[in-house]
Formats: C-alpha cells, structure tokens, sequence
C-alpha cells in the first residue's frame, strides 16, 4: 500500500497537459483506442500513466476471478464465472480493488502476452486449462507498454485487436480460449529508436508529442516539486489533495455522464470534414474524433459536443494519422489547418 500512497500527484505535474489530457479522456471512454505518447526520456511519461491510476474509481469485481470480471456486466463475463452462475452461484461473490497500472515486459514472448493453453490436459482429460497471460492481469486495468516501437509488429498488432475487440482469443491445435480484455492501452516511444508502421499507428485512438520544457520557471518548479515530494511523500500528497480530488471527482463524472453527452449532427459535420481536408485514411479518425470530443465535453461537464471540444482533440486525433508530405516540402502546420477549417 505504502508504494501506491505515495505516488507522484497527476496535477503536481508540471506542464505536458496534453498528455494528462489524453490520459483522463481514454480514462472515461476506454473506446476512444488508447494513446501513444511520443517523446524523449525524463518527460514524465511513465509518472503521469501511474499517477492517473490514483484518480480512477474503484471496481466492483467477481471475487476470485482472475479477470476481474464486472458482476453485472453478464454479456462480459469469462466462462468461469458463467460456470459459476449456471451452478447456481447466484448471485456472484463481489469484492472491490483499484484499478492498476499492468506494464508488458520488453522482451514479452507471444505467449506471455496471451497466455497459453495446456493441450496434454485438453487431448488427455478434454479440459482447458489455461495459464492467463498480460492481457488477462490487464482486464479492466491500465495497460502500459513501454517503448512499444522496440516490440515485434505482431506483438504489437495483438495488444491493438485486443485492445478493439475487448476480448482476448486464445488457440492452439483446435483447442480455443476467449476472455475479456477491456483495457485503457497507453504506449511510449523515443522516435529516435526507430519509428511504428503507419498501419500500427493509425490504430492508437491518440497520439501525443511530448519534449522537455524550455521555460526557465517551469524547469525550476519541476526540481522543487520532485525535492518537496521525497523528502515528505505525505505531505506533499496532502497538499495536492484537493486538486486531485477535484480531477478525481470530474473523471468519475464524465464515465457516467458521456454516454447522454449529445453528439449533434452539425458536429459530426465537422468532424468529417476535417479527416476530408486533412487526407487521412479510412474513417477510424473520424470515429475517434467522435469518442475524444464526447469524452471532453463529459469531462467539463457540458451536456451538448461544441466546436471548443473538437478543437481541444483534434490534434491528438490527426497529428499521426496525415500523410508525410514529399521530400522538399513544408508541411503545414496541423493547428492552423484545423483553425481554419473550423473557421471557415
């Protein structure tokens, strides 16, 4: 407990309110696909995905369920708990536990990513025992995968089906396993050490570029506050207590709300328009563009998407997914196209 007491506070963080931004939305509409933040080492990436862990609403879980299923949510359950239920178990034993940061190993092997199936056991006694891998411990969870462009393509395009599907499909030799795996995805990557296919990063819902700060006053707080926060982690928790109860509380707000935001048809308009404009492939774009600016109008509490909330996304939404421009010419800059169409 004394670990998770005393992490790093999300709203101590000085600057990268991009980020934090995209963390919270993916916080309240998982369906939004995740986030990729991009960037440089020591730019709080990896401290800003722990410290959002705090701010999330307990969970109302199956006791014993290695999944972690929700009681309630019947059309979810893995197939031990609806073993349990046709046994009679009915109603499901509850329990309550935090949500958690779940990290994928850099080295993960496939099998360590999905888990593996015991087929001795499934051809002897016709059995399915299953040894759940990350996917199954990330159930409900946040899934941080660190330097994600360092990891096989076919690793990468697992977590991302996953990540689409909400369930996770194991088979091996006829034999199959499926349980869910609804989980809040975040990557991070140093484009120095190599670049993702533009297939692999069309399918991260956001995407955030993230660089050491240049303001002077800036870097001199972020000193002060890691110097303030190891020498009292407690107090200085306490002190940022009712910012992070306020965050806290208007993201436990937009997870109940977002679903009756209205999404007017003048906004989808919009929206399409700008994935028009701006070229980008399929329509992935213009339905996470949907998801992130409901998640945003939830999250300031308006009941009703506004042109302000898609301005407020669209940048995460398109900066990965714009076609590179040929060699010799200047790209435009996103934020003015995106200003202009919008005034326009």
């Amino acid at each position: 407990m004394a670990v998770e007491r005393y992490t790093f506070p999300f709203t101590a963080i000085v600057g990268q309110d991009r980020m934090k931004m995209a963390l919270v939305l993916n916080a309240i509409n998982p369906a939004i696909g995740g986030v990729l933040i991009r960037g440089e080492k020591g730019t709080a990436k990896s401290t800003a995905v722990r410290a959002l862990a705090r701010l999330l609403p307990d969970q109302v879980v199956v006791d014993g369920c290695h999944f972690g299923c929700h009681p309630e949510d019947l059309e979810t359950l893995c197939s031990q708990c609806r073993d349990r239920l046709n046994d009679g178990e009915n109603p499901l034993p509850t329990a309550t536990r935090r949500m958690r940061v779940v990290e994928l190993p850099i080295n993960a092997s496939e099998d360590r990513v999905v888990g593996t199936i015991d087929l001795e056991a499934a051809l002897k006694e016709g059995s399915k025992r299953f040894e759940p891998g990350v996917l199954a411990e990330a159930n409900r969870n946040i899934l941080y995968v660190d330097e994600v462009n360092l990891l096989d393509d076919h690793i990468v395009d697992v977590l991302l089906d996953a990540a689409a599907m909400g369930v996770n499909v194991v088979e091996r030799e006829g034999v199959s396993v499926m349980h869910p795996a609804r989980f809040i995805l975040v990557g991070t990557m140093n484009p120095e050490e190599g670049e993702l296919r533009p297939q692999l990063l069309d399918r991260f819902g956001l995407c955030v570029d993230v660089e050491g700060i240049r303001d002077l006053d800036q870097r001199v707080k972020i000193v002060e506050e890691r110097a303030s926060w190891e020498d009292d982690p407690a107090g200085f928790y306490e002190q940022h207590g009712p910012a992070e109860d306020e965050v806290r509380g208007r993201i436990a707000e937009g997870i109940a709300t977002f679903p009756e935001v209205d999404l007017p048809r003048q906004i989808l308009r919009l929206i399409a328009q700008l994935s028009i404009t701006l070229e980008v492939d399929g329509h992935r774009s213009d339905l996470v563009c949907a998801r992130a600016a409901q998640a945003k109008a939830a999250y300031d509490r308006a009941g009703s998407v506004e042109v302000s909330h898609v301005t407020g996304v669209a940048e995460m939404v398109y900066s990965h997914r714009i076609r590179q421009v040929p060699f010799g010419k200047a790209a435009p800059a996103l934020g003015e196209v995106i200003t202009r169409i919008v005034s326009a």
